[in-house]
């Protein structure tokens, strides 16, 4: 439809119409409309009237396909021919599940990322879901907090890469998305889910900021704001931000939308009296679409004819959502692009298991090897752990994977080997258990053996939404397991699920190899099979620094060198060294940023600048050799950062600046080059200008954050 159409249809509507098509709630809400349209006034348990429920504009949380065709005929046949947006958190996969986002980034494979969501809006669409909650862009410096397990981790550069992989996967697949949650939501303070964030201007454009704007060259079709205060203002209330940046700044001209409940909280934050106050800051900030809570339903009329809110405002607000239900194809067909049989036939089949599969190969990352992995066939193997039979591991998140779809480690295992095998838990994975009655029995199982292999980690909903944890080790229950089965002198692997980076340096020393398995999805155990058996070599590289302690946190790798740095990070301080250090704990992580080891060696040889002068608008292109030295095949990520020496602004120890995942053979070489510009070297000053300096700059190069080569520059 033109525009001025659309338009045509706003002029039709009443103010209330306008209301409910800029609100949004459950689909159960609607469906239970329907059933209590006998009902006068308020439902009991409900913000709205029937009557009301039913003629919102976009729904979420709806169940399946059949579900909502039902919903949408019921709709047409009540007379209403408003086509209805149905919408869904689809974070890694819908029934087929990839690896959690923050495992998807440990890949650093954007075409792999990309082919994952596809897949997934693939499957989403057939079953009716018009728009994913997706991608999550919020920068995670903090594993205390879960929602960690959706971020691309700490990296502002890398979280805009994946984050835009993601947005070109689900238009391939066929549906809109949407990047959250807009601004500053993964600063909480203490990590904890929902708490303030107190960010500088500074670290906002240069961190915080950054992965946003970079998904905008997507065009993504809606924008979600955050729960949090920001400097002391709900973000949604918060115009300089929501209107002055995201809309007039970067001309983002699609559907903004609050997360769950979100307006009715600047109550619970002091900011607003009412919900009526709440509707006002709401509209004046030019949200589109008010997430389940009534603020617009209840009181946009009232407030429009009082001069509070511009009816212009509200139709401004009210033309974007029919937009994007015209750019759905909704107003040709009101039930978008449901196919039932095309979802029974794409749900869960071989291309799509594979395509997680790899994902999840890729995602692995192996943190220690002492020569014990992999392991032989031949190999007596002891499989314990709560996560050794575990079929709960497909993610937080996880839309509608199934628990009996999944592959667990014991099934990948048994699969590859063509045998069955026997586990033994020897403790629960739930947090506050404190039973060890099992660990005897998984003891004496294990004692047989010649390599033991113990699983252990986090039940995959504790690293998500609103579950963030104070302590981030290993729970006392499952350490006290594998100290036990140290005891026993054989080699031990550990495979870690988890949706954060745990402080593993109470375990680290017992383990002879460690691989950190995520929540690796739908065929997770398939994979870890294959790495630990050597059909696939491990090639993943961590995107968050793995803390020593919990009281690093929040530790990550761009940060300032302060004017007191530690020189010597071998030991603690243990005394005032009046330097930037603990006293019981050393400065640097157990394990830094884009770190991975392999079962082949990689070496870096021949790094060279085409010069090692630039001017302003010029580029420099580097080059360096890898060559895979070990016997096996493998993927490396070559990756590459900047270090501004002196700046306007001090500037970090270290900034990513571009990765390359390559494969090599045994033996074989590749050139991998990479081209500095202005843009690389440029940064937000203290008056918010985006440039280059002249001055003294070193570009770095390897396969680590904390194993590189160097070559310095300058720019003119």
């Amino acid at each position: 439809m033109t525009e001025q159409e659309l338009k045509s249809k706003i002029s039709k509507m009443t103010l209330k119409e306008k209301a409910l098509e800029l609100t949004q709630y459950n689909y159960g809400d609607l469906m239970k409309g329907y059933e209590d349209l006998t009902v006068t006034g308020m439902n009991v348990d409900g913000d709205l009237t029937p009557e009301e429920y039913i003629n919102v504009g976009t729904i979420l949380n709806q169940p399946d396909g059949e579900a909502l065709m039902n919903l949408r005929k019921k709709r047409l046949g009540s007379g209403i021919t408003d086509p209805v947006i149905a919408m869904l958190d689809v974070i890694h996969g819908y029934r087929t599940n990839y690896p959690v986002p923050l495992a998807m980034a440990c890949t650093f494979n954007t075409k792999l990322i990309e082919d994952c969501a596809e897949m997934a809006a693939t499957e989403a669409k057939y079953d009716g879901t018009d728009l994913t909650f997706s991608p999550m862009v919020d920068l995670a410096r903090d594993a205390r907090w879960g929602r960690v397990v959706e971020s691309a981790g700490e990296d502002p550069y890398l979280g805009g890469e994946v984050g835009k992989a993601f947005i070109r996967g689900y238009h391939k697949g066929g549906i809109a998305c949407c990047v959250k949650h807009f601004a500053g939501y993964g600063a909480a303070e203490a990590g904890r889910d929902y708490n303030t964030t107190d960010i500088s201007e500074h670290s906002l454009d240069e961190y915080y900021l950054k992965g946003y704007k970079a998904c905008m060259d997507e065009n993504p079709e809606m924008v979600m704001t955050s729960f949090n205060l920001l400097n002391g203002t709900p973000v949604l209330g918060n115009k300089k931000l929501l209107v002055g940046k995201l809309r007039e700044d970067w001309n983002f001209d699609g559907v903004l939308i609050s997360d769950y409940n979100a307006v009715r909280e600047m109550i619970n934050h002091g900011y607003k009296k009412d919900l009526k106050d709440c509707a006002e800051t709401a509209m004046n900030a030019k949200l589109d679409i008010e997430m389940c809570s009534p603020a617009y339903a209840k009181h946009l009329e009232e407030l429009v004819s009082e001069g509070k809110v511009k009816e212009s405002d509200v139709d401004e607000c009210v033309l974007r959502v029919l937009k994007l239900k015209d750019k759905l194809g909704l107003y040709e067909n009101p039930y978008g692009k449901t196919d039932l049989n095309k979802r029974d036939e794409v749900t869960l089949c071989k291309a799509h298991r594979d395509l997680a599969e790899l994902a999840a190969e890729e995602s692995l990352v192996l943190l220690k090897n002492n020569g014990v992995l992999p392991l032989k066939d031949i190999c007596n193997v002891a499989f314990v752990g709560p996560f050794a039979a575990e079929k709960g591991i497909h993610g937080a998140w996880s839309c509608y994977a199934k628990r009996e779809e999944t592959v667990s480690v014991k099934e990948g295992v048994e699969n590859l080997l063509g045998k069955k095998i026997q586990t033994e838990s020897g403790c629960s994975y739930k947090i506050l258990e404190t039973d060890e009655s099992g660990i005897e029995n998984a003891v004496k199982f294990a004692a047989a053996a010649d390599t033991i292999v113990c699983c252990v980690g986090e039940y995959q909903f504790d690293s998500a939404e609103s579950n963030s944890r104070a302590d981030i080790r290993i729970t006392k229950v499952q350490s006290d397991l594998i100290k036990e089965l140290k005891k026993l002198g054989k080699p031990l692997v550990l495979v870690v699920f988890g949706g954060r980076p745990f402080a593993l340096t109470d375990v680290e020393p017992l383990a002879d190899a460690i691989l950190y398995a995520w929540q690796p999805g739908t065929e997770g155990g398939t994979a870890i099979a294959k790495v630990l058996y050597g059909r696939a070599n491990p090639s993943g590289k961590t995107t968050m620094s793995f803390p020593r302690a919990v009281g690093q946190c929040p530790i990550y790798y761009n940060h300032f060198n302060t004017g007191r740095p530690k020189r010597n990070d071998e030991e603690p301080s243990g005394s005032f060294g009046f330097t930037s250090s603990y006293l019981d704990e050393l400065n640097s992580p157990l394990y830094p940023f884009g770190y991975g080891l392999s079962y082949t060696e990689f070496e870096y040889s021949d790094f060279r600048l085409s010069s090692d002068k630039m001017n302003k608008g010029g580029k420099i292109r580097a080059s360096v050799k890898v060559k895979n030295v070990g016997g096996v095949n493998g993927k490396e990520v070559v990756e590459w950062y900047i270090h501004d020496k002196f700046a306007s602004c001090a500037r970090p120890v270290l900034e990513l600046k571009g990765f390359e995942k390559i494969f090599l053979k045994a033996g074989e070489e590749k050139t991998v080059t990479f081209d500095v510009t202005e843009d690389t070297l440029a940064f937000y000053n203290a008056d918010g200008e985006f440039i280059a300096e002249a001055g003294d700059f070193t570009l770095k190069v390897g396969g680590s954050s904390d194993k590189l080569s160097e070559k310095d520059f300058i720019l003119e």
